[in-house]
């Protein structure tokens, strides 16, 4: 079992945000959970009140002429951790806002903490569009009328509102949103392998292919955040 901590309480950006050095940190540890032999499952899982509130807005503002590259080497992750050759499980201990978002859509069960956090798109909201393959990550995920609505109106989706919605597979207390995660990777650790990848590539090819697209054009656009800290109406403080 391999439990990949996206952040640590303590660390300078608890909010994991996707930094380029954060995205290759992330890869260099599914490297070696790819590189291990035998049953295996993938689990993330963020800290303190947040999973992870997407794009690094702060990096993005001060390389504006690389934000294509950045947006495909993001969009590269979700393909990656889409068709994992293993188990792959979201613990959504906390806040799951735009690019954490996706990435939650991107694993093959998510189980969300019930009482606190949210999940949320809210690039309608902010004026930030998003790239064909995070529109096709979600409409392979979920069902339609729950991806259109989630793009189309931004909401927040609570953890009950986000199983009713199947954002999320599954919602826990707070102490056992890992562990859940990590029994649900146990009990399928055995599928682990190349019938696996296969599967996962052949259910989602057309998500794949529209995510391991090359972004164009967002070099002209203003980066907008996704952080729920950020751009929100006065009355919609985070608990």
């Amino acid at each position: 079992m391999y439990i990949v901590h996206l952040g640590e309480e303590g660390e300078r950006d608890t909010e994991n945000r996707f930094h380029p050095d954060w995205l290759a940190a992330l890869h260099a540890m599914i490297d070696e959970a790819e590189a291990s032999q035998g049953p295996a499952a993938l689990v993330t899982v963020g800290a303190g009140k947040f999973y992870s509130t997407g794009a690094d807005l702060e990096w993005g503002a001060a390389n504006p002429d690389h934000i294509d590259r950045y947006l495909t080497e993001v969009q590269g992750l979700l393909a990656r951790i889409l068709t994992l050759p293993m188990p792959t499980v979201a613990a959504v201990n906390g806040h799951a806002f735009g690019a954490g978002a996706f990435l939650t859509a991107a694993h093959d069960y998510r189980v969300m903490r019930a009482d606190r956090g949210y999940i949320c798109f809210p690039g309608v909201t902010l004026g930030a569009d998003y790239a064909r393959g995070s529109v096709e990550l979600m409409r392979s995920r979920v069902p339609a009328h729950i991806a259109h609505h989630a793009l189309v109106s931004g909401q927040r989706y609570g953890g009950g509102a986000a199983l009713a919605a199947d954002l999320v597979d599954a919602i826990a207390a707070e102490s056992d949103v890992l562990p859940s995660a990590v029994r649900y990777g146990e009990r399928l650790a055995h599928t682990r392998g190349p019938v696996l990848a296969h599967i996962k590539s052949t259910l989602h090819h057309d998500t794949v292919s529209a995510l391991t697209e090359s972004i164009a054009g967002y070099n002209n656009h203003t980066l907008v955040s996704n952080s729920p800290a950020e751009h929100r109406p006065a009355d919609a403080a985070i608990r």
